[in-house]
């Protein structure tokens, strides 16, 4: 049998041949195994912040404090920039607030982020994440702030389109704010599988908020990532991806059809800010995989 150091060396080494550092947390839901690299050492989240503000959104609405099926309009210009979703629409767009959370989480929609935290709160979410006892995890800016710091530290106008960033050096781009664990939004790799684990066991809200959060999750799109290491159709994977200038992050849960389900979290920090490098995206599938395979046996 591997043992943990083994498994360490290859997820490490394999992150080294990659060219990025790795920070991650698997852990078995349904029992106390877990393991970890540099697991409780701060990292920046980039767009898995969206998870607690998904938990918040959910919460209120199982609380009585808003109506998921209230329906807004949003109009074409929003100061927000996404490369996805409302951002790219030409028109007006009338939808309920659980479409929204279904754009924010599935493809990672900023504008739709930005509404729904604006709705809920940045206090509402600090709260919950309180409660949850998650004191390494804060959502201190939404989407449009952190692009703003960004375009704030370089002199330019920043607009969520990593490829002007690709040739900048690796010491300019680790000084920016928004990839500064303690100036953005931040988490660690054993707080972001934890609040999984609460979501997964309906313990981060009320069930009916849980099991929200969980389809949302489950809609994600992206196959590139955490999805990437499982290739059996059997197994059921939920997500969200994070993705800053040199930044590759995802955390979701891998539920087998034997009822096995682990929650991981993957986050890396590349050599340089070239945004297209598949095999730095195949690297968290291939880590989330050997570190579910290690504990499954």
């Amino acid at each position: 049998m591997v043992t943990e150091s083994e498994l360490v060396e290859a997820i490490t080494g394999r992150a080294a041949e990659a060219g990025v550092q790795v920070w991650l947390h698997a852990a078995d839901l349904d029992s106390p195994r877990h393991v970890g690299i540099d697991a409780d050492e701060p990292v920046v989240t980039a767009s898995v912040f969206k998870v607690p503000v998904a938990v918040e959104l959910a919460r209120q609405a199982a609380e009585g404090e808003l109506d998921l099926a209230e329906r807004i309009t949003v109009p074409p210009g929003h100061p927000t920039a996404s490369p996805y979703g409302l951002a790219t629409f030409r028109h007006d767009v009338t939808m309920s607030w659980y479409d929204l959370a279904v754009l924010m989480i599935g493809i990672s929609d900023n504008v739709a982020t930005d509404l729904i935290l604006g709705k809920v709160g940045k206090a509402a979410v600090a709260g919950t994440l309180r409660r949850l006892h998650l004191p390494h995890t804060a959502v201190p800016h939404d989407c449009g702030d952190l692009l703003r710091t960004i375009g704030e530290d370089l002199g330019i106008d920043y607009q969520d389109d990593e490829r002007i960033l690709a040739a900048m050096p690796a010491e300019q781009l680790a000084k920016l704010r928004a990839l500064t664990p303690e100036e953005t939004c931040r988490t660690t790799a054993a707080e972001s599988t934890r609040l999984l684990g609460l979501i997964w066991r309906d313990e981060a809200a009320p069930a009916t908020a849980c099991a929200d959060v969980r389809r949302w999750l489950e809609l994600q799109v992206w196959p590139h990532r955490l999805r990437s290491g499982f290739a059996d159709d059997d197994v059921r994977i939920s997500g969200k991806t994070g993705t800053l200038p040199s930044l590759r992050n995802e955390i979701g849960v891998v539920e087998y059809p034997d009822g096995g389900r682990y929650a991981v979290g993957v986050f890396t920090r590349a050599v340089d800010a070239r945004s297209r490098v598949p095999e730095r995206d195949a690297f968290i599938g291939f880590a989330a995989a050997r570190a579910v395979d290690w504990l499954r046996r």
